[in-house]
């Protein structure tokens, strides 16, 4: 029996976010009675009022975006992880009011990587440049021995990617997103664009793919997870990584570990079955 306690995951918008359903899965299956998980709406504005309102019996938050920067100055210190992206997804909230930042996308992506059994990779590209490129090379910045090649639209993006790529110290070659479908053959493609982004190229997938990286889950799977694996390339889905990152959450806010991976997966896949 533990004491109540409450989380929730902030971002604007936030409805179609799938973590209320991860993380009361693994309060029921860990035991916490009296734990509640919630969604609030909140955007940039409202964020500082929103956490002077925080009780003591606030456990911790999620935050997507547009919160993971805007947060930082809200808290008393961050992980080197959430410093090396700049970015923070998990606050865990003491009982004496301490606020700490972390980022568990980073670890994410590597375990959800680790399971499908990529550990080390000696080249990898990334399709895109926004704010989920710069995770994706923190992440690769731990398993990728050479070189990363990373596709963008505008030069703007470019100069932002080079600058993360020192940053992280990861070796980065800039490609123009008008060769994207050559990144494909790559040993490890992670793409991190918006839905319907990558579709045009699934008709470039070669016939012996390795490994598709696609960070969506909803809706899923896209045109270019779903010609991969027709193809017979193995693929990580979004879903992947929200289930890995949410892993982390619970343990950091509740002190429980292990989380319960498996049933949290299982009630994830439901709660998109029945969208």
């Amino acid at each position: 029996m533990s004491a109540p306690r409450r989380a929730a995951v902030l971002g604007s918008p936030i409805a179609h976010s799938l973590s209320p359903v991860l993380h009361r899965t693994a309060y029921a299956e860990l035991g916490l009675e009296g734990w509640t998980y919630d969604r609030f709406d909140v955007d940039e504005e409202a964020l500082p009022g929103f956490f002077e309102k925080l009780g003591p019996q606030w456990a911790g938050l999620s935050l997507t975006m547009p919160l993971k920067r805007a947060v930082i100055p809200l808290l008393d210190e961050i992980s080197e992880t959430a410093a090396s992206v700049d970015a923070v997804n998990t606050v865990v909230l003491t009982e004496d009011g301490r606020r700490t930042g972390d980022n568990t996308d980073i670890p994410g992506m590597v375990a959800a990587l680790r399971e499908h059994g990529i550990e080390k990779v000696e080249t990898a590209a990334v399709l895109g440049a926004g704010a989920t490129a710069s995770s994706a090379l923190a992440a690769l910045a731990r398993i990728c021995t050479g070189e990363v090649v990373v596709h963008v639209r505008s030069e703007a993006r470019a100069a932002e990617m080079r600058g993360w790529a020192e940053r992280l110290d990861v070796e980065v070659r800039i490609a123009d997103w008008a060769d994207a479908a050559q990144a494909l053959r790559a040993p490890l493609v992670v793409a991190t664009t918006p839905a319907g982004t990558t579709d045009a190229l699934a008709a470039a997938v070669p016939e012996m793919p390795a490994t598709l990286f696609d960070v969506l889950y909803d809706p899923w799977p896209t045109a270019l997870a779903a010609r991969w694996s027709a193809y017979g390339g193995a693929v990580v889905g979004g879903l992947d990584l929200l289930v890995h990152q949410a892993v982390l959450q619970v343990e950091q806010m509740t002190g429980c570990a292990p989380a319960p991976l498996a049933a949290m997966r299982k009630a994830g896949e439901h709660a998109l079955a029945d969208r």
